[in-house]
């Protein structure tokens, strides 16, 4: 773990080279060419292939169908205050255009990833993303401290703790369904998590204009090592791209709704029923963005492997018990790296 106390170069924050004014990015943020966003690529999945938009007040079977099928869908009518939904993603905007001096109390290391961040992973001389984040424990309480979060804007402290709550009651209901699709009782993921004890964080990822945006990406390829992930989206651009088929799709946000993915633990535990699906973010020229990413995972001390009641002589365990603070070491190490991660897991044969 000792290479996880500190960053293995000195941090430089992607807002600051943007507002530089820079024509060209530099060397560690240029992508290699199969990484590079491609104009035909996206256009090849079509502009008509969308992602499900499921209504949680009625169609609930087509959830399964998403999660088989997708890894992706968006919800609307699930719940949360449209108006908190936007106040919490303006004043982290607000938060990103406050003073450097400001943003620098919170600078975080990647012993815990919480504060200000502008890098995943610790390998030295990794290429970086175009991306400064903010990232902070909401559950359990044990790790909650609301004094790393920023103070100001003033209103914000009270707004993430509210929208915090908002959320977790949302992935609980999500947790019913998913486990009542997966033909086990309703309370399984939830109890697999860590029941009231589970696991919830929140990574606000800001994406400042980009001189060269067909060189590298906000956010590289990867799948979710959590739970589940309900991302609120920048409405005004589109950055979110998911993997399907070869082709990557971006995703287009629908008003007023969270994007849902299933992370690699539901993969897990779902013996492969679900399963997690690559995903990253494309940066453009003319336009920030912002978006709020919250992970609600299991406990990090708990056993996570397939339920008992998905494993048969047919369908055996394929991933072997590991913690999810075990798991999420890798991330931890090496950043962002497509589905090597959950793959890596499977149980030999």
């Amino acid at each position: 773990m000792n290479c996880l106390q500190s960053w293995p170069e000195p941090i430089v924050r992607v807002q600051s080279l943007s507002d530089s004014g820079i024509r060209a990015i530099p060397k560690r943020y240029v992508k290699g060419p199969s990484d590079r966003p491609s104009p035909l690529v996206e256009s090849s999945a079509g502009s008509d292939v969308q992602i499900p938009v499921i209504d949680l007040q009625k169609t609930l079977d087509s959830i399964a169908t998403a999660c088989r099928e997708w890894g992706f869908f968006q919800v609307v009518n699930h719940g949360v205050s449209h108006e908190l939904m936007a106040r919490t993603r303006e004043v982290w905007r607000e938060f990103f255009h406050l003073p450097l001096e400001e943003k620098q109390q919170y600078a975080n290391s990647p012993s815990t990833y919480e504060g200000y961040g502008s890098r995943l992973g610790v390998e030295k001389g990794a290429k970086l993303d175009w991306s400064d984040y903010f990232f902070l424990h909401y559950l359990p309480t044990s790790l909650r401290d609301q004094n790393k979060w920023p103070k100001l804007p003033s209103s914000c402290r009270e707004l993430v703790g509210k929208y915090n709550e908002e959320l977790v009651k949302l992935c609980g209901k999500l947790t019913k369904i998913l486990s009542l699709n997966l033909g086990l009782k309703e309370e399984y993921l939830q109890q697999a998590f860590g029941g009231e004890e589970v696991g919830a964080c929140l990574r606000i990822n800001f994406y400042p204009k980009c001189p060269q945006p067909d060189l590298t990406l906000g956010l590289s390829s990867h799948s979710d090592p959590g739970g589940m992930t309900l991302l609120l989206p920048d409405e005004n651009v589109a950055g979110l791209q998911v993997r399907r088929a070869r082709k990557w799709i971006t995703v287009k946000p629908v008003p007023n709704a969270f994007i849902v993915n299933i992370g690699d633990q539901i993969q897990v535990l779902s013996n492969a029923r679900y399963r997690s699906v690559e995903h990253r973010v494309i940066v453009n020229s003319v336009k920030e963005r912002v978006s709020l990413a919250f992970f609600y995972n299991p406990r990090g001390d708990l056993l996570v492997q397939p339920a008992p009641e998905l494993v048969a002589e047919d369908s055996p365990a394929l991933y072997s018990p590991m913690t999810y603070n075990e798991y999420r070491v890798f991330i931890r190490t090496r950043g962002p790296c497509g589905k090597s991660q959950v793959e890596s897991l499977k149980s030999p044969k």
